[in-house]
């Protein structure tokens, strides 16, 4: 199994538009970007991609458009569902999996373009393609939200994206249990910073150790984020196992 980093900015991306701060101008300097988070998993020659976010017509450029046979949404916020559209005139339009309220919400917006809908219970593991991935409730107000446990063989990674670090306590058991190989964790902001809906990077260190992850790298980061921030992942880092 292999994990790339398509993107690792929050929905506003880095640099930001019109913004003039010191973590936009270095990295418009070095030519780099945090495009809206997303992850692509390559399993038995097969592409999953988690979340379908904006910039998706880039990031699969990016990764020499890869042929993608399923998507997984983590909730309906626009950075991690709309760019499904670019699938359009494509290839065939890829199936979807996401939890029950997730599915209806991004369907009711996607109403004009025909796919395969998979609402998947929160807890219940389901398969695709040899990898096993389980939702799980967050807690990232007011929006009904889900992270993602992904096993596979002996490797387990967890997906968390937008939330808060006080999730449900069946949640934290879960991931408490899971034996935690790589943990990619909501970071949006440097410590210091109280943002209501995320966690700031002591919180997502905090919340990376609390829970076991071996390894952990944070993605949803907004253009307040050093590219030097010690466990920031960047885009198109990837991981092989």
């Amino acid at each position: 199994m292999q994990i790339t980093l398509l993107g690792t900015g929050d929905a506003i991306g880095t640099p930001k538009v019109g913004c003039d701060c010191e973590t936009c101008r270095t990295m418009t300097a070095a030519g780099r970007s945090r495009l809206r988070t997303s992850l692509l998993i390559e399993t038995e020659g097969k592409h999953i991609l988690i979340e379908s976010s904006p910039d998706l017509r880039q990031q699969l450029l990016r990764a020499c458009s890869p042929h993608i046979d399923a998507v997984i949404w983590s909730h309906g916020h626009y950075d991690h569902f709309i760019g499904f559209g670019e699938f359009y005139r494509v290839q065939k339009v890829p199936p979807a999996y996401a939890a029950p309220p997730v599915m209806d919400y991004c369907s009711r917006y996607l109403h004009f373009l025909p796919f395969e809908k998979h609402p998947i219970p929160v807890y219940e593991p389901f398969d695709l393609f040899g990898v096993t991935f389980t939702f799980f409730p967050v807690n990232h107000p007011p929006v009904y939200t889900c992270g993602l446990l992904i096993e596979h063989d002996s490797v387990t990674v967890v997906y968390t994206s937008d939330t808060r670090e006080d999730i449900p306590e069946k949640s934290r058991d879960l991931l408490c249990s899971a034996d935690i190989d790589l943990l990619f964790v909501d970071g949006i902001a440097p410590e210091g910073y109280n943002i209501t809906k995320h966690m700031n990077y002591a919180e997502a260190v905090r919340f990376a150790r609390d829970v076991g992850a071996r390894d952990y790298r944070c993605v949803h980061m907004s253009h307040m984020v050093p590219p030097e921030m010690p466990h920031a992942g960047y885009d198109m880092e990837t991981f092989c196992w």
